[in-house]
């Protein structure tokens, strides 16, 4: 995040000044040291309106004025400025007044008469810290924009796969790192005689009566081994007798830190009897 000269130069400074001559002494100041925008006036009750049109970099308040003074005007910028940030610089020949200046927001000040070497050097340094402090903001929101723009992009795209999911399959699954069933989407409950708490609601452990035994041990082998499978075939013989085969697929799933914490994957009941020899060569050689 850095800066240039010629951001600095380039910045936007008001000068805010009842006595004409100070105005054209500021000006000339600044002018010579290169600072290319700049403007003025005399009457602090346009300070408000200009600050609102132009967004002052920096701001070069004189603080005794007739009619409004720099105190005045400062409160009033307080309610103006959007951003919280009072880019204000004073000027006064009154020592008891810098003290007071800061305390009301002011950053800094600059004593009457003026110490032009000290003056520009204040003027750059305020400004330096001005615009770093608007790059951040900027960044900050850049940032945030970013982040929400992600956020609804990864929703977007967990809403897409859970609906391609609902149509290609009977049901989604999740499970946890005990093999418990954490998350189902479909007739999975009917299907595989899932429990389910019927106080909490909590899905529980699948029921195992009835399960083609050979069949269900190649499956705890894939899974203990932590093995991602694909297409498995396995089926079960319920209580009235009639028969029912499934096919599914699964991944495990990890922290960052290389934990394991479940399985997810995807579900069908189907008609058609398969095999599930691959599959168990797979698993006897993991």
């Amino acid at each position: 995040m850095m800066l240039t000269e010629s951001d600095i130069l380039n910045a936007r400074i008001l000068i805010v000044d009842d006595q004409e001559s100070n105005v054209a002494l500021l000006a000339q100041l600044l002018s010579e040291a290169g600072y290319a925008n700049v403007a003025s006036t005399m009457n602090p009750r346009e300070v408000f309106a200009l600050h609102r049109k132009n967004h002052y970099d920096l701001i070069l308040l004189d603080l005794q004025m007739p009619g409004m003074d720099g105190f005045q005007v400062m409160e009033g910028l307080k309610t103006n400025d959007a951003d919280g940030y009072l880019p204000v610089l004073v000027i006064t020949a009154q020592p008891g007044h810098k003290l007071r200046a800061l305390q009301a927001g002011a950053k800094d000040f600059i004593s009457k008469p003026f110490d032009l070497v000290e003056a520009r050097t204040r003027i750059h340094n305020m400004l330096e810290v001005r615009l770093l402090y608007k790059k951040l903001e900027n960044y900050n929101q850049i940032l945030e924009q970013t982040v929400r723009e992600r956020t609804a992009e990864l929703r977007e795209s967990e809403a897409r796969y859970r609906s391609l999911t609902e149509l290609a399959s009977d049901w989604y699954w999740e499970q946890d790192e005990n093999m418990n069933f954490t998350k189902v989407s479909g007739p999975v409950l009917e299907m595989l005689g899932i429990r389910v708490d019927p106080l909490q609601g909590d899905v529980g452990a699948a029921q195992t009566e009835g399960w083609n035994e050979a069949e269900r041990k190649i499956l705890q082998a894939t899974i203990a081994a932590r093995q991602p499978f694909l297409d498995f075939l396995f089926s079960r013989v319920n209580a009235d007798g009639t028969q029912q085969q499934f096919r599914v697929s699964g991944e495990p799933m990890f922290t960052q830190s290389c934990r394991f914490i479940g399985y997810r994957g995807i579900g069908v009941e189907i008609t058609t009897p398969r095999h599930n020899d691959a599959i168990a060569r797979d698993a006897n050689a993991a």
